[in-house]
């Protein structure tokens, strides 16, 4: 069975820039969800609305500025990975003239959960990845999604 889903990525900015994406609300938001509501400190919780049907929340575990980020994950009204189930953990170190981004993600309950988790952030990170270094990441398809499945 899979132990994490993790993704990889370098970014053309600096570890503060990226940091800053994962922690401010304003500049989450364009890369990842519609509405959010952040307290990026230990034992501070963060709701995370995808779109109309999707809302992530969990609560932040390890805040290290330019460092880390560690936060439980899970989506509201889902059994199988529901809040605070799972953890994920971004990592960002300086890298070249920019910084290498690691997130992984782990205690999910599957291999079925460890794939769809590996895409969704795969798609997110991308986003960040333009968005970090100045760049329009577009619309993004997930935040237009209109789902039931949550």
């Amino acid at each position: 069975m899979t132990e994490a889903a993790v993704v990889t990525v370098n970014i053309e900015a600096t570890p503060e820039i990226v940091f800053s994406h994962l922690v401010e609300g304003d500049k989450m938001l364009r890369w990842m969800g519609v509405s959010v509501d952040l307290d990026p400190t230990p034992g501070g919780a963060f709701t995370i609305k995808m779109n109309d049907d999707i809302t992530a929340r969990g609560t932040y575990i390890e805040v290290v500025p330019f460092e880390r980020v560690v936060f439980t994950w899970g989506w509201v009204g889902n059994e199988f990975v529901p809040p605070g189930s799972s953890t994920v953990a971004i990592d960002i170190a300086p890298s070249g003239e920019g910084t290498q981004l690691t997130l992984t993600h782990s205690d999910l309950p599957d291999e079925d959960a460890y794939v769809q988790h590996g895409e969704g952030w795969k798609h997110f990170v991308e986003r960040l990845v333009l968005v970090g270094a100045g760049k329009d990441p577009g619309p993004d398809a997930i935040a237009e999604a209109q789902t039931t499945s949550g």
